[in-house]
């Protein structure tokens, strides 16, 4: 009798214990996966900020079919400021893998922020998913095997824009700013308009803070002066405050024969494009260009919540949402290994259409749109009217890792 109460108070303990076990799997297995959100949510990038971080929140809403959740597990977000500083930038992502345990991380905003970051992805070895940034060197010789990105390169503005600009018989003289952000995306261009049958015949850098322009449009003017070309343009590539392209319009250009042009910006941005109708360039993105189901649903769900329309760096932020719950789906574990297996060459639908994660250095390809302003005395700003959407196929966009 006491062996069958023995076996019997063992097997209760034994079940007791498995059920425990199983519990505590379940338990565990329910653990939210962590997206680290680290970007300069203040600073003077503020702006595209916080559409990046409406935009991420919309594309994981709008991948999990509003639930929240892929693989039954929440996925919970944590935002972390940059300030737009680099050295804060690699503390709070060492932070949010270190501390929080972050599945991955997604951001920032700014390159030089960017490049400061991408060792620290290394380090610990997990993946951060870099939007908006723009540098080439971010997918290029900076990068590592730990980093994606889903925001185009400056080679894809760069190799869209000089399609626009590069018809035989322009001069194109470039203003950038004088960090990563703006010599990478000149640099870019340099070597995609030397593909076109245009000239570039100067290069002017200033810096970021600039409010004055006159000294660097002087130049510039000078430059495009003793050009002989019968079409004179100076391009424009430029992040956050300043408006230079107001600053040069103001200072009569056309007076000159010069031409003033630019790839596309926030709305905002681009109230100043109303005194340049018929200025050519490329974007990344407007809402009424893309023609597909996601970009329909972002344009009358951000149209209803915020009685505005989505913004360029909105949609470069869903696509990271996107991306990131695709991604989860493929590797459900949430693990470094298993999340790059996942999204090296993967496929996935944004605002744009197609993205496809280029499997050399993890650079997502992706449409452009070579544009044309047209101005419309009821809208704020001036409209990117399309001229031809530059397909993944038709852009021949250089891979830059280090061998």
């Amino acid at each position: 009798m006491r062996r069958h109460i023995g076996l019997a108070a063992t097997t209760a303990a034994v079940i007791g214990f498995l059920g425990i076990g199983l519990l505590g799997g379940a338990a565990l297995a329910a653990e939210p996966y962590k997206i680290a959100h680290v970007y300069g949510k203040t600073g003077p990038f503020e702006a595209y900020a916080k559409q990046s971080h409406v935009g991420l929140m919309m594309g994981i809403e709008y991948a999990t079919g509003g639930s929240m959740a892929v693989n039954g597990r929440e996925i919970e977000v944590i935002e972390k400021d940059t300030q737009l500083k680099p050295d804060l930038g690699k503390t709070l992502l060492a932070e949010a893998f270190g501390d929080d345990n972050a599945t991955l991380a997604v951001g920032p905003v700014s390159s030089g922020v960017a490049l400061a970051m991408l060792p620290v992805a290394l380090e610990y070895e997990k993946v951060l998913l870099v939007e908006p940034a723009v540098a080439d060197s971010i997918t290029g010789s900076a990068w590592n095997r730990y980093v994606f990105r889903t925001g185009r390169n400056s080679s894809q503005d760069a190799i869209s824009n000089a399609v626009a600009l590069g018809a035989a018989g322009n001069c194109v003289a470039t203003l950038a700013q004088d960090y990563a952000f703006g010599r990478d995306g000149v640099a870019a261009f340099k070597e995609a308009l030397a593909k076109t049958k245009a000239k570039l015949v100067f290069e002017e850098y200033a810096p970021q803070d600039t409010a004055d322009f006159t000294a660097p449009a002087q130049r510039l003017f000078d430059a495009l002066g003793k050009a002989d070309c019968p079409r004179k343009i100076i391009w424009v590539v430029w992040a956050g405050k300043g408006n230079p392209l107001g600053k040069l319009k103001a200072l009569s250009p056309e007076s000159r024969g010069v031409e003033l042009a630019s790839g596309g910006n926030i709305l905002a941005a681009m109230a100043a494009y109303k005194e340049l109708p018929g200025m050519e360039g490329a974007t990344y993105y407007y809402y009424e260009i893309p023609k597909n189901p996601v970009n329909d649903w972002l344009v009358a769900e951000h149209t209803k919540r915020f009685n505005a329309p989505p913004d360029f760096f909105t949609a470069g932020g869903m696509a990271a949402g996107i991306a990131v719950v695709e991604a989860l789906k493929k590797a459900p574990s949430g693990e470094t290994e298993a999340l790059i297996s996942a999204m090296e060459g993967m496929e996935f639908m944004t605002p744009k259409g197609t993205m496809r994660f280029r499997k050399e250095d993890h650079q997502a390809l992706q449409s452009m749109y070579h544009f044309k302003i047209k101005v419309d005395p009821a809208v704020a700003w001036g409209i990117p009217e399309l001229v031809r959407e530059l397909k993944i196929e038709e852009m021949d966009v250089p891979v830059r890792v280090k061998k």
